[in-house]
């Protein structure tokens, strides 16, 4: 993809990151009903600078199935370290008494999904997980990045290393990504993991995309297939 394509799906992605911001600033409250279903419960863990609202169409269609859906607003935008956040996560996990979880994490919500599979404290309390757009690589772009939040997605971060090299997890995951994520030029895939790639552009666009609800809610029901 050339400059100037980057540069679009770049800027329309950010456009959509904006209105989630917005719709936090009006409403951030977690629906009354989303504690009801009979259905395994769904942990939503949003990505960097991000609040839980960015997976709100998520968490609206996997209520609706029947599924206890658990945002974790306490995450703010989510600029805690990775370990940390686990470790947050974690007590929150114990707190509600949540069993046989099913995570879905957008971008840095994968990682600090994949620790907590890893933690012993929680790891038997999580049965798998779906991830979007995850840099489960890391992204090179990060080693440009102002902010120490986004360099600690740089492939050289230990972290984000340690986490690569542990493979134990990744036949529980489901790693959904973008054919072309401007965040993440390397892309989502995840050895040992189930693979599937969307036929959409963006980081932040596809949330509320049909086709990315749908790989979702298949992914979630247990009837994903393989790319």
């Amino acid at each position: 993809m050339n400059a100037a394509r980057w540069a679009l799906v770049w800027g329309l992605d950010h456009v959509v990151a904006a209105r989630w911001h917005l719709r936090t600033l009006v409403d951030n409250a977690v629906p009354a009903h989303y504690s009801a279903g009979d259905r395994q419960p769904v942990l939503l863990l949003q990505g960097l600078y991000e609040t839980w609202q960015f997976l709100r169409p998520i968490g609206d269609r996997l209520n609706a199935l029947g599924h206890p859906v658990h945002p974790v607003p306490e995450l703010g935008h989510n600029r805690r370290p990775i370990v940390p956040t686990a470790e947050l996560v974690a007590r929150i996990l114990v707190a509600r008494d949540l069993r046989r979880v099913i995570i879905v994490g957008h971008s840095k919500g994968g990682l600090v999904g994949k620790q907590l599979m890893l933690m012993d404290a929680v790891a038997d309390r999580i049965d798998r997980m779906v991830a979007i757009n995850s840099p489960f690589s890391g992204s090179g772009l990060a080693r440009f990045a102002p902010f120490s939040p986004l360099r600690a997605f740089a492939p050289t971060d230990p972290v984000l290393g340690g986490l690569a090299r542990n493979l134990e997890a990744n036949s529980r995951i489901v790693s959904i990504f973008s054919r072309f994520d401007p965040d993440i030029p390397e892309g989502s895939r995840l050895d040992g993991a189930v693979n599937i790639e969307l036929p959409i552009a963006g980081h932040f666009r596809p949330l509320d995309r049909a086709v990315l609800l749908a790989a979702v809610e298949r992914a979630v029901e247990g009837a994903q297939g393989t790319e």
